[in-house]
């Protein structure tokens, strides 16, 4: 015998209970920007600006705001330190591993070599690689009575690194965000950098801590030190790199950075087919192939390959849908992989060379459009 029937009223009755207890679907509603476009931390307003509504940290920020009067010798500290710095530029992208580290070091060692006097501030605390691009594993910061020594790469090239500091080489950096946003401050403050025509910001990837940071304490010695003058946006041409730089594009924009332009990494690999491996069917052929190469089109051929598969309209396009400039496009050349490992300069080292002759050429081309929107002198 089947059994009775449920009253509609039970059924409606459940229908409600069931609503009352099973939790929206939709999304809470983001913070609403802040007046300046981005995170007040750090600033006498953190936890009591518009923006801090809907952030999970806005009572422990409202807690433990700065006292205005430290705030205030901050702000004629980092004033202080780098009113001798006349352009501060930051590299950037969203993306880890498309080469920020590396572009960094080659336009700082292209500018040192034409005569600027050139910083670099390896911000990345928990993955420094600058040390080992300028060619300084190893070398350590002193301390002297008016702050901190960079180690000098050469006579006008300087660079300050958690690297540095470590006890070990490979040894890890455990730091939360309030120890990152100390460090950052005292490489602001407490560096005796000298006078400098550009100091250059390595960051890490994604727009965290450091990034924030960075931004707010440079701007807030803008008004003696000339606060943050550009970026450049570092990405490779497949659409997984540049999902995460338009990300790096929309962080410029809220945090009112300029984005001098982006460079397009490892666009197209370029080297020498006397210096590429051939095989067939798992065995090696390449002292047949290279002899056939060789007798055929001589030792200056060169074998290229796009790597990375752009996506749509690619970089150019990017860069259009943004208003931004492309800066230029830099190769996968094995040989400025060498000169990163090695911790010399691209443009110098490998000036002459066939295969690199395009990549240097691309590089100085980068550097020119640098100093054209950011002459040293002005």
């Amino acid at each position: 015998m089947p059994p009775p029937p449920i009253p509609s009223a039970a059924i409606e009755a459940a229908k409600k209970k069931r609503a009352s207890l099973t939790p929206s679907t939709s999304p809470p509603a983001p913070p609403s920007n802040t007046d300046d476009g981005g995170c007040v931390h750090g600033t006498e307003m953190q936890g009591k600006a518009e923006g801090c509504e809907g952030c999970p940290s806005k009572s422990q920020c409202a807690s433990s705001a700065p006292n205005p009067s430290l705030l205030k010798k901050e702000t004629a500290d980092i004033t202080t330190s780098t009113s001798s710095i006349t352009r501060k530029l930051l590299i950037l992208s969203g993306k880890g591993g498309v080469g920020k580290s590396t572009i960094c070091s080659q336009i700082a060692f292209t500018l040192s070599e034409r005569g600027y006097n050139v910083g670099v501030m390896d911000v990345d605390i928990c993955g420094p690689s600058a040390p080992r691009m300028f060619g300084c594993v190893g070398r350590t910061i002193h301390h002297s009575s008016s702050g901190w020594s960079p180690v000098y790469v050469n006579e006008n090239l300087s660079l300050i690194s958690t690297a540095f500091m470590l006890n070990e080489e490979d040894a890890a950096v455990v730091w939360r965000g309030p120890r990152k946003n100390g460090l950052i401050k005292q490489f602001l403050t407490e560096v005796d950098w000298g006078e400098l025509d550009y100091l250059l910001v390595d960051t890490p990837p994604g727009t965290s801590d450091e990034h924030i940071s960075t931004v707010q304490y440079l701007r807030t010695g803008g008004e003696g030190g000339g606060g943050i003058d550009g970026a450049i946006v570092v990405t490779t041409p497949e659409e997984v790199s540049m999902s995460d730089v338009r990300k790096e594009l929309n962080f410029c924009k809220k945090v009112k950075v300029d984005v001098l332009g982006v460079v397009e990494n490892m666009a197209t690999f370029k080297a020498s087919a006397q210096k590429v491996n051939f095989e067939k069917g798992g065995e090696d052929v390449t002292d047949e192939v290279r002899k056939v190469l060789e007798e055929k089109f001589g030792p200056d051929l060169l074998l290229q390959s796009d790597i990375f598969a752009p996506s749509g309209l690619g970089v150019s396009g990017m860069c259009t849908k943004f208003s931004v400039d492309h800066m230029g496009k830099v190769n996968l050349d094995p040989n400025l992989l060498k000169c990163c490992e090695d911790g010399v300069g691209y443009t110098e080292t490998c000036k002459g060379k066939k295969e690199s002759e395009e990549g240097v050429k691309s590089l100085n081309a980068i550097v020119d459009e640098l100093v054209r929107k950011l002459p040293a002198g002005d």
